[in-house]
């Protein structure tokens, strides 16, 4: 289970390419997981195309439920470091 949820980590700045802007979708999913006003079960809906078994469901429902825990403060040095990632250097979209 926790490789699931580090393997999900992992994943978010090798999207940068296809983010920031560029694939809306990843965007949204990155917005919800750090919006607390976001229910588990809303982040659950949105994420059900991707879910494919209980061991994923579990996986995302720990995954939300580590940033419902965080407070503000955390939450928005979550959002700070996720556009730090994309406007990085390592992380510019071509033109």
């Amino acid at each position: 289970m926790k490789l699931v949820i580090l393997f999900m980590l992992v994943t978010i700045p090798i999207y940068c390419y296809a983010s920031g802007s560029g694939c809306s979708t990843l965007d949204e999913v990155i917005n919800h997981t750090i919006d607390p006003s976001v229910s588990l079960e809303d982040y659950l809906g949105l994420l059900s195309p991707y879910v494919h078994g209980p061991l994923t469901k579990n996986a995302v429902t720990e995954f939300k439920q580590c940033f419902l825990d965080q407070d503000e403060e955390t939450l928005n040095y979550s959002k700070v470091m996720m556009e730090a990632i994309f406007n990085s250097d390592s992380c510019q979209q071509s033109s």
